[in-house]
């Protein structure tokens, strides 16, 4: 009689599927990020055929309306989880920072890819050319759809002004470039390196002047729980050290309760075997802040991602964390880096975070 982990393993086996279907919004920077993941794919299994299915969502949709005001928490995600409920595509490729830390029922997150950079960048106008944050003239206005980042720079840039800037990077490179009101914009650093417009980088903005958000940088591909061909070909795509940062910033963001709709943000790094996690809440002017650091230690090393395979767990069953599959990496480090983030939201509770978010909320709804 087969019980545990073996009965688990008999009965998902997976099919073998040789044409695959992949889900993705019809932005530009979305196809590109789909495109290299097909590539991947590629050098993996050649033998199969990929193809592109195109979408459009509501976060594309809505362009006259500030994000946090829209009111879904599934803005850039929702439409293409129902392609994968109804089995039309086979998995769906996103920027990691888009997906709630609870996915619908039935889904996970099959694979996280090596993170690029994960900080914010400055683009200047050009009439602004050779300036920084701090360098701008006062009165400067500054676009960006984040209430986070609306948080830190009113905190540490109050002789600035900090106006919402909505659409892709396409849009919002148009307003700044051909218009008069912004001086600048903050942007992703990753979504600017995929474009190959890395030469419109004005100014990184290290993670202590901003720390960045959840996910911020990585790649994540969704696919159906129960969908073991898929979850079997996805799992070569794992990066360990990525995994470990990113479920520790979404367990810390899942435990506040938080999302696009509160100013919060984190740091995280993984140097040897030490994860360590900066978490903060702000209010929407910056002038209320809790932040906090915490780490832990896990038994990964990050030399594994060039050599050996990481040591599967023996007894590894179907578990998620954070909405994400464990791959071919263990539970006991996965257990770490999620206990991680909820200690340091929990420490954040207990110091008033959540009466600072509710306070975000309300001012960002009556603005």
């Amino acid at each position: 009689m087969l019980t545990g982990a073996n009965q688990f393993f008999k009965h998902a086996v997976p099919e073998k599927k040789e044409n695959i279907r992949i889900g993705s919004r019809r932005s530009q920077l979305a196809l590109i990020q789909t495109r290299y993941v097909i590539e991947c794919l590629k050098n993996l299994n050649p033998e199969k055929t990929y193809e592109i299915v195109e979408m459009s969502t509501m976060g594309d949709q809505i362009l006259n309306k500030a994000l946090p005001k829209i009111g879904e928490k599934s803005l850039f995600t929702k439409e293409l989880e129902i392609a994968l409920e109804q089995q039309d595509v086979d998995f769906v490729v996103h920027s990691l920072k888009d997906l709630p830390t609870t996915l619908p029922d039935g889904l996970c997150i099959g694979a996280i890819l090596k993170r690029e950079d994960p900080r914010d960048a400055l683009v200047l106008h050009p009439k602004h050319e050779g300036k920084t944050l701090k360098s701008l003239p006062k009165g400067s206005v500054i676009g960006t759809s984040s209430l986070r980042r609306t948080a830190q720079l009113n905190r540490s840039y109050p002789e600035l002004k900090v106006e919402n800037i909505r659409g892709n990077l396409n849009t919002r490179l148009n307003k700044l470039d051909n218009g008069e009101t912004y001086a600048a914009v903050v942007l992703a650093s990753a979504g600017l390196s995929r474009m190959g417009w890395e030469k419109r980088i004005s100014q990184k903005l290290e993670a202590e002047e901003l720390l960045y958000a959840v996910g911020q940088g990585a790649l994540a591909i969704e696919c159906r729980e129960d969908d073991f061909a898929t979850l079997r070909l996805l799992e070569p795509l794992f990066h360990g050290t990525t995994t470990f940062r990113v479920l520790a910033e979404r367990s810390f963001l899942r435990t506040l309760g938080g999302g696009c709709s509160a100013p919060v943000a984190v740091k995280s790094e993984l140097i040897g075997q030490t994860l360590s996690l900066t978490g903060a809440v702000w209010s929407l002017d910056g002038n209320k802040m809790l932040r906090h650091s915490s780490l832990c230690r896990l038994q990964y090393k990050e030399e594994d991602e060039d050599g050996e395979p990481p040591r599967k767990c023996p007894y590894r069953m179907p578990k998620l964390f954070c909405s994400i599959s464990p791959g071919n990496l263990t539970y006991r480090d996965l257990e770490e880096a999620e206990k991680l983030g909820e200690d340091l939201a929990c420490h954040l509770v207990n110091e008033g975070a959540l009466d600072i978010m509710k306070e975000a909320k309300k001012q960002n709804e009556s603005s």
